[in-house]
């Protein structure tokens, strides 16, 4: 039998009475490169050119060269965002309507994108072209993002050649828990030595390009950016911050009116645009005290420099698509996901980790001893509600919502062989749906209705190339729905109906409003009781296509859906977890759930040294975790509670052979007691006035503290000496609602 079907000579007895034959080349030899860049949690008026003050120049001149689009739109969250981005089709039909912790036994909600939407690496690496994605995934179920996988919902596993990144929705920017193609590393540097990912998944980039631009030329590259950034903490290094001292202490109110002037300046938005109110809840700023105001300009500050960090990077890549002549036939789209996050609270947040424990930071004590810890590798930092809103401006709410503040982002178009009149705005409404259609379409590859045996979703989105050269083009599309834990929007024709949607409560008793864009840009002008028909007439078709796009069942539950436990086919089949170190490092979501629970861990350690020392179980990092080791001939159990060590130490002496470490916590009130020992005898016993419930977001080590230290105690990994044999865990209590709240919390801000 010929292996090869399709070949076309002819098969002799030998070479001499036979045709060899070769191929045709993949149809994507000789078609233009694409670059997807997507910044995270990045507002509308953020970037300079759509009116900020905010240092992007390299934005800005790609927008200068290109096309910035001001009727672009996203799903208002992160995964679905991106899900739509790759895949072409709308995020509830592949099975990514919320955050990718969640499968609510629904096909709208599976945490992983379906395989019967191929995405655009899938397609794009079919017909030839290398891809490589770097940065933010965040479109695989998170107890997935372990060694053990599976691994069917990767990088890899979804089109990509090569990846280098983090699985999770949001990453420390100086310490990186690190996947490289199918296995998770150390990052290559620490913060003292210059480490930040931005530049790491930049340089890598740069890296892989320069391989093919070596060996292969002739093929074509679709390179996948996805930067931590804009998303919170905003780290950056210390000369960034340092810059933006006092930028913004004339305050958030005054900064959004200036950027709204701008926009008016720059045509970003009409002339009869009316700036929104202040969104519910926002303070005003001359009603904050002297510390409040030192507080949040200090957090914007801190956004300021992550942001103009992070367009250093693109400048970096540009430079050397420059210098290899490949910029101006390469397509590079760059766009935000949802609008600014609200995640910061009303007054900001040095470290959201206290806020999603409950525990309220003193603004005056950090003002007078560590402000300037803010946006440093010491910080989880966010801003506040207004520095959110100055973000959105001219627009309302927030990501998550479905108002423009939350789905309404910036979207710059740059390819100088395919765009004539560079320097142009484009009004037409399009979506992110609408992102792949138009790299298939410049890439000239085509849809399959079949791939790899799962037959295909049709593309929902539309190119958007007939805009490049046409301001006048009518949209791609007419219509658009939205949806987002409830909260509820659909774009006709020009208008837009939208609700906000209290959770908990019946769906009809949303009040819908409506907005005609031609005229109303923010969203400002409530129509509703104007033209009751046509808002009935709306309201009945976003259900009409909420059926046809697999929207239903509206779900609006946050805190129930984090409360399942006893997942077959997961790391948490049971509430015993057993370890055979050394193993890889374990990401947060993968790890056992101990949070507020009464728990217990036993450490089977094989000792041949004198002084054995080392850690023997670290969960967390200098912010908020756990950390279980040897030093100076005492056991340790450090209870990092966001800063205040509680610790467990007791002398031991341990002679050659096996012994049982263990340590136990229990709960009494709000607190609890710690306890450590050795085999069966209790050494010592530490109360923990207060417990915490989350243990930050970064995952578990077995014989070493990786990344960032929990203890104070040592430095480096301070890996064990000794060889530990086994570690088991095991829950002795279930999750309270306190519990469920805190990890709801915590987990869509992560998106």
């Amino acid at each position: 039998m010929i292996n090869e079907p399709l070949f076309g000579g002819k098969i002799g007895r030998t070479y001499q009475e036979s045709t060899p034959h070769w191929p045709d080349p993949p149809s994507g030899v000789g078609q233009p490169n694409v670059i997807t860049i997507i910044l995270d949690d990045t507002g509308f008026s953020h970037l300079g050119c759509y009116g900020s003050t905010l240092a992007t120049p390299n934005i800005d001149a790609l927008a200068a060269g290109g096309l910035l689009y001001t009727n672009f739109h996203t799903t208002g969250l992160c995964s679905p965002s991106r899900a739509a981005i790759i895949t072409g089709r709308n995020h509830h039909s592949v099975g990514t309507r919320g955050v990718s912790n969640w499968n609510t036994g629904y096909p709208n909600m599976r945490g992983g994108v379906s395989k019967n939407a191929a995405t655009t690496p899938e397609l794009l690496r079919s017909a030839g072209y290398a891809t490589f994605a770097v940065g933010k995934w965040h479109l695989a179920p998170m107890i997935e993002t372990s060694a053990g996988g599976p691994y069917a919902n990767w990088p890899l596993q979804r089109g990509f050649d090569r990846y280098y990144g983090f699985l999770q929705g949001e990453t420390d920017q100086f310490y990186l828990e690190l996947t490289y193609d199918n296995h998770h590393i150390d990052p290559p540097k620490t913060p003292e030595q210059g480490y930040h990912v931005s530049e790491d998944i930049v340089d890598h980039s740069i890296l892989w390009l320069r391989d093919l631009l070596s060996i292969r030329p002739d093929r074509p590259f679709y390179l996948y950016v996805a930067f931590g950034a804009t998303h919170a903490p905003h780290q950056s290094p210390l000369q960034y911050r340092q810059k933006w001292r006092g930028a913004f202490d004339s305050g958030y109110d005054v900064i959004r009116q200036q950027w709204f002037e701008r926009q008016l300046e720059k045509k970003i938005i009409p002339l009869n645009t009316t700036p929104s109110p202040r969104n519910p809840g926002v303070p005003p700023w001359d009603d904050l005290t002297e510390n409040q105001k030192k507080f949040s300009a200090r957090l914007q500050e801190s956004f300021a420099a992550i942001l103009e960090h992070t367009d250093h990077q693109i400048g970096k890549l540009m430079t050397f698509l420059t210098e290899q002549d490949k910029l101006d036939n390469t397509l590079i789209l760059l766009l935000s996901d949802n609008g600014a996050s609200r995640e910061g609270g009303p007054y900001g947040v040095k470290d959201e980790f206290s806020f999603f424990n409950g525990k309220l930071e003193d603004i005056d004590y950090i003002v007078e001893n560590n402000l300037d810890e803010i946006g440093g590798q010491y910080s989880h930092s966010n801003y506040p509600w207004g520095g959110a809103q100055a973000g959105n401006t001219p627009l309302r709410w927030y990501k998550q919502n479905t108002y423009g503040g939350g789905v309404r982002d910036p979207l710059i178009a740059h390819w100088p062989a395919g765009i004539q009149n560079p320097g142009e705005i484009r009004t037409q409404f399009c979506h992110a749906i609408d992102i792949a259609a138009t790299v298939l379409d410049v890439t000239q590859t085509t849809f399959v209705q079949d791939n790899e045996g799962q037959k295909q979703i049709p593309l929902h989105g539309q190119s958007i190339v007939p805009t490049f050269n046409d301001s006048m083009a009518p949209p791609v599309r007419n219509s658009q729905y939205f949806e987002q834990i409830g909260h509820r929007g659909i774009y006709l024709n020009g208008w837009k109906a939208t609700t906000y949607h209290e959770q908990g409560t019946p769906y009809e008793d949303d009040e819908w409003e409506l907005f005609d864009l031609s005229k109303d840009f923010s969203e400002c002008h409530n129509l509703a009781t104007k033209y009751p028909d046509r808002l009935s007439e709306m309201v009945d078709t976003w259900w009409s296509i909420a059926k046809e796009m697999g929207v239903l069942p509206l779900d609006d539950r946050t805190i129930e859906l984090f409360g399942v436990e006893n997942l077959p086919a997961t790391p948490h089949s049971g509430y015993s977890y057993k370890y055979l170190p050394p193993i890889s490092h374990i990401p947060a979501d993968a790890c056992p759930t101990l949070g507020g629970r009464l728990w217990t861990l036993n450490a089977t350690v094989g000792i041949s040294k004198s002084d054995p020392s080392g850690v023997i179980y670290a969960r967390g990092s200098h912010n908020v975790g756990h950390s279980f080791f040897i030093i100076n001939g005492e056991l340790v159990f450090d209870y990092n509670a966001l800063g205040e060590h509680h610790q467990a130490r007791s002398p031991i002496s341990l002679v050659a052979g096996p012994h049982l470490l263990f340590a136990k916590f229990d709960r009494e009130g709000q607190g609890g007691s710690l306890s450590v020992g050795v085999g069966t005898d209790t050494l010592t016993t530490v109360q923990i006035p207060t417990v915490i419930r989350m243990l930050g977001s970064m995952g578990m080590d077995l014989g070493r503290d990786g990344l960032s230290n929990v203890s104070l105690d040592y430095s480096g990994d301070f890996a064990f000496t000794d060889k530990i044999k086994e570690v088991t865990f095991e829950i002795r209590s279930r999750k309270s609602k306190k519990d469920l709240e805190t990890i709801a919390t915590i987990e869509m801000s992560r998106e």
